[in-house]
């Protein structure tokens, strides 16, 4: 028969110009002009811009520059993390678009994969990865490893459909079909198919597309700020209405008190809040970069450290996603579990020869995950001299392979084959009883979730070969338990969910048996397994019940992985998705975080996510946990001290007005603040390590606020405490006719102080005050360091002291300064120390906690 000559480059052309590039879907990836305009479409940046607008408007250039260059500074961090991220994943972007071997005007021809057209003939072959859907017209000896569409492992064989007859429509997965998929890995053998699909309109594409009906789940962080930013400017306006009213009622100079009430309304905006919410994210995108986790969406990260339901695929996320050999049940009836990575070297000589023959039985270079695992256990050495001289190859009719080797002296041939265990012992002519013993052997290794393989040996001294292995004199040598290991990190990774108040759900396409034994190395609690079968007869009432009580499905679709993910959901649950294939992507998108594997998984999986795992590693999902609630637990912290700072700030702008004082702080003292409070909330407290509880605490509760009741409470109390020595010098010295800028002096350093006590107050959530001072955060004391070093230069030099209007202080008043600093850390100290006042753990459970 001619062999086909395949498309025209002409016909090609237009092909191609027809249907697009062979690409899926991109979900929007974002350039660099496209991420900047996203973060100026942020209402928050938008409010810390206007507010240097309007400064600079007024001809305060000194506030005006230092607004801008926050926004400036947060605009630069979020644009650079984003596009960081796009890189990074657009370096991902392999495993579905692989290059091509075409027919093109009857020749061979390499080509992008991007360039695949419908009606192209490509040739397929050991290594190669699919680069479209096509139906097969050739095949030797073919079979293809989908697991990046089905979940499974395992490889698939596949034929050609009958004569003139177009393949009928099947799932990827099924065996003796007549179609592969884009995406997926030959393992063995070669074909020829011609192309049907591509791009889109492929199996793969037709599930990234069907992601775009899906609507992710909104940030709650980003929400929850843009509330207390409102909150914030709304307090704000009021207080500089309060001040412009009290200024032209008291002192008759209207124009004057409008001003005053500007530049206090622009001093409290909350220009902190998105400062800080953006410093947070990125720094906590980059710290949980370096555990190897990339953050897509930096808001992810909260959300992560609530999660309660952790849902999670096996193949390739709990296991390796490689075979391995795991038992060995002799012709003796010896059975024998090997260790993680035992060779032969350390085998019995009978259990020996198993792994030898079966690695003789392999191809010279495998693809195949289980010859691969003969060849992990058995070394490259296995061959010796030994020259391979013929194959017999799996048929339907035989599910075994057998290798023919010519020995070193020429004379003779070793024969190794293996396969299915019926397959084995018929090429064994084993008697009826014999069978029967190995059969029970069989299905005992199967019922520990292991694939079962047979294994034979004979030898051939003629000159001419058999034409079918059927003819060779085999003895039969054993048999073999594969399975794709456990990830080593998994029993600590669940044993740190659980602790922290998590459940973990696994959702498998395998069968019950291979799940339930997996559930069990895992140290996964979970009861009865549910197949796919019997999730669907479930109805509403029954779904709930299991969705409580079920931590392992098998059997399991992509739609219904969809429905658990959104059963989970209506029960109120927050919901953490992982996976690596196209068939998890819907899930991972429908899921409050979805978590993709970076390694292997596809572009359509990591389009749909919002973190990836670089490295593919379990464990790394529990150090992301941490991290998230590390850095919203410092966040909370940050908040927390920012609206504590403004009480003060708030008090000293209108005392003055309350008591017909004159005005102590002008824009530049306000400044000054600033630097204090934006270094601190956004650099030094993101910089915090956790408490030594932070795993240890259940999951918060979903409708949890950031800044919750609570917290303002507390942080009105800390704000009010370091308020009242503030006002009372301020009283105090006018009383005793202090001059004015010896007052503003005393004041000021009051004020600072007591912002640094609340620094160390905020530092903990629990009590302890030696932790306080001792806990390690190089970025704080660095600030600290700098603060105290413009305060003394404010004080001592004189150009600075004309600038900010200050007169020397004694050294008396810098003392008791220092005093009423100090006691207002042991203050707020002692009562954290009677009940934690933030989030209501007794002083016995946060003993210890810094």
């Amino acid at each position: 028969m001619e062999r086909p000559s395949g498309l025209s480059s002409e016909d090609a052309r237009r092909q191609l110009a027809l249907d697009g590039f062979n690409e899926l879907p991109k979900a929007g990836a974002r350039s660099f002009w496209r991420v900047c305009i996203e973060v100026l479409h942020e209402p928050m940046l938008g409010l810390l811009l206007a507010g240097g607008l309007v400064y600079l408007a007024l001809g305060d250039r000194a506030e005006a520059l230092i607004l801008l260059c926050f926004a400036m500074l947060s605009l630069s961090i979020t644009v650079v993390q984003e596009i960081r991220t796009e890189r990074v994943l657009e370096a991902l972007r392999d495993l579905t678009s692989p290059r091509a071997l075409v027919i093109r005007d009857g020749q061979r021809q390499r080509i992008p994969g991007r360039e695949v057209v419908r009606g192209d003939l490509i040739l397929l072959a050991e290594g190669d990865r699919v680069p479209a859907d096509a139906d097969l017209v050739e095949v030797t000896h073919l079979e293809l490893d989908e697991s990046l569409l089905t979940g499974e492992s395992v490889p698939v064989r596949k034929r050609v459909a009958g004569s003139g007859a177009e393949p009928p429509p099947r799932p990827p997965g099924e065996s003796e079909h007549a179609r592969v998929y884009s995406g997926s890995l030959v393992v063995r053998g070669s074909g020829l198919a011609t192309v049907y699909a591509t791009g889109p309109t492929s199996e793969i594409g037709r599930i990234g597309a069907s992601l775009a009906k899906l609507e992710g789940e909104a940030p709650r962080l980003r929400a929850e700020t843009r509330r207390l930013v409102r909150v914030a400017a709304f307090l704000g306006i009021m207080v500089s209405l309060v001040v412009v009213l009290l200024y032209g009622m008291t002192r008759g100079d209207w124009l004057a008190a409008l001003l005053s009430g500007i530049a206090l309304g622009m001093a409290m905006l909350p220009e902190e809040f998105p400062v800080v919410l953006t410093v947070f994210l990125a720094m906590g995108a980059w710290r949980i970069s370096k555990a190897r986790v990339l953050t897509r969406r930096s808001a992810a990260i909260e959300t992560l450290g609530a999660t309660t339901v952790l849902c999670t695929d096996k193949t390739g996320t709990l296991t390796e996603n490689r075979m391995s050999i795991v038992e060995l049940w002799n012709a003796g009836g010896a059975s024998r579990r090997l260790g993680r990575e035992e060779t032969v070297g350390t085998l019995e000589p009978e259990d020996a020869d198993i792994i030898r023959i079966g690695r003789l039985a392999s191809a010279p270079v495998p693809f195949d995950p289980m010859e691969r695992a003969f060849l992990a256990c058995a070394g490259p050495a296995a061959e010796g001299e030994n020259r391979l001289v013929h194959s017999f190859g799996l048929t339907p009719h035989l599910l075994a392979m057998t290798q023919i080797w010519e020995r070193e002296d020429r004379r003779t041939k070793l024969a190794a084959a293996k396969g299915a265990p019926e397959a084995i012992m018929q090429l064994c002519a084993i008697d009826e009883g014999r069978k029967a013993e190995i059969s029970a052997a069989v299905d005992a290794m199967a019922a520990r979730g292991l694939r079962v393989l047979g294994v034979a040996g004979g030898e051939w001294e003629g000159p001419e070969l058999p034409h079918a292995q059927t003819g060779i004199p085999f003895a039969f040598l054993g048999l073999v338990g594969l399975a794709d290991p456990l990830r080593a990190s998994v029993p600590d990774a669940i044993r740190d969910c659980r602790r922290a108040g998590i459940r973990v759900v696994m959702i498998t396409g395998d069968y019950p048996v291979t799940a339930r034994e997996i559930a069990r190395q895992a140290g996964l609690e979970h009861g009865v397994v549910v197949t796919g079968a019997e999730f669907e007869r479930l109805d509403d009432a029954a779904l709930q019940r299991i969705m409580r009580e079920t931590a392992v499905f098998a059997r399991i679709s992509p739609e219904q992985k969809l429905r658990i993910v959104e059963a989970f959901k209506a029960q109120g649950e927050i919901v953490a998705m992982t996976g690596d294939g196209v068939n998890d992507a819907p899930s991972l998108k429908a899921a409050h975080i979805g978590v993709a594997m970076g390694g292997r998984g596809t572009d359509v999986a990591r389009e749909a996510s919002s973190i990836v795992l670089l490295d593919d590693d379990f464990g790394s999902i529990v150090e992301a946990i941490r991290l998230g609630r590390r850095i919203y637990d410092n966040l909370r912290k940050a908040m927390g001290f920012i609206i504590a700072v403004h009480v003060p700030i708030a008090g000293m702008a209108l005392l003055p007005l309350v008591l017909g004082m004159p005005i102590l702080f002008t824009p530049i003292h306000i400044a000054f603040l600033e630097m204090v409070i934006d270094p601190v909330s956004s650099l030094a407290f993101e910089a915090e390590e956790e408490e030594a509880d932070i795993m240890a605490r259940p999951p918060r509760k979903p409708e949890e606020r950031l800044v919750s009741v609570s917290l303002i409470g507390w942080t009105g109390l800390c704000g009010t405490v370091a308020f009242l020595p503030v006002a009372a010098f301020a009283w105090l010295g006018a009383r005793h006719g202090m001059a004015p800028d010896q007052l503003r002096a005393l004041v000021f350093v009051t004020l600072v102080l007591n912002v640094i006590s609340l620094i160390f107050v905020f530092r903990a959530f629990g009590a302890s005050l030696r932790g306080a001072f001792l806990r390690p955060n190089r970025t704080l004391f660095s600030v600290l360091a700098a603060i105290a070093g413009l305060l003394a230069l404010t004080l001592l030099w004189p150009q600075a002291r004309a600038v900010f209007r200050f007169a020397p202080l004694q050294a008396e008043d810098l003392l008791l300064v220092a005093w009423s600093a100090l006691a207002v850390l042991l203050g707020l100290e002692w009562v954290k120390k009677l009940k934690n006042p933030v989030i209501g753990r007794s002083r016995a459970a946060t003993k210890g906690l810094t």
